[in-house]
């Protein structure tokens, strides 16, 4: 296991702000894996992390100026994807397709013994957070997310409204967001700390 060399990487970030562009070739090595695993654990789309790896690092590249004053470039680094791994869930949230992607994603088979890890623990989550819910919300969101229903087709199956159907369905996404927003600053503490 590598060990975490904080001068050495401050040292890079120190290049990277003069413009090195192999100090930041370095670096996207040094995080890459890491930094996509940690993404793929709560988006559950290869696609979707790989893009906001490329953003973590555009936007350290595009902030590079700042970089001098970067006293833990791994924290720095960490608080990137992690804000840019949360705007995806937020928006995510918002928007119903979106979400559905999201959703279909979770339901993909994965290969890889990380991947399953990382499936089993969103899963384990999410299945927790839905159990904090009352009966109606669970089986109105199950039938909209699991069974793929829309808004009319539950709210005939459940003899509510068609708007309070869509105002469930809300309330749940948003609490589900506030949910995982609060597990992922834990889990990423944790896999901080696995890592070192």
């Amino acid at each position: 296991m590598a060990t975490y060399d904080l001068i050495g990487e401050k040292v890079l970030l120190e290049q990277i702000a003069k413009g090195n562009e192999i100090a930041f070739r370095r670096v996207f090595d040094l995080y890459k894996t890491k930094v996509y695993t940690f993404i793929v654990g709560f988006t559950h789309s290869r696609a979707d992390a790989e893009e906001i790896l490329q953003d973590t690092f555009l936007t350290l590249w595009q902030n590079r100026y700042t970089l001098n004053n970067i006293e833990h470039p791994r924290n720095y680094i960490y608080t990137v994807v992690r804000n840019k791994t949360f705007h995806y869930l937020k928006q995510a949230s918002k928007s119903e397709k979106l979400m559905k992607e999201v959703w279909a994603n979770l339901k993909e088979d994965h290969n890889s013994t990380d991947d399953l890890m990382h499936l089993r623990d969103s899963d384990r989550m999410i299945k927790d957070a839905l159990n904090m819910l009352s009966e109606q919300k669970r089986y109105i969101f199950k039938l909209s997310r699991y069974e793929g229903l829309g808004h009319e087709q539950i709210a005939e199956q459940t003899g509510l409204s068609k708007s309070r159907v869509k105002n469930i369905i809300v309330e749940v996404l948003k609490f589900l967001r506030t949910y995982l927003e609060q597990c992922a600053g834990v889990l990423g503490l944790v896999a901080w700390f696995m890592e070192n």
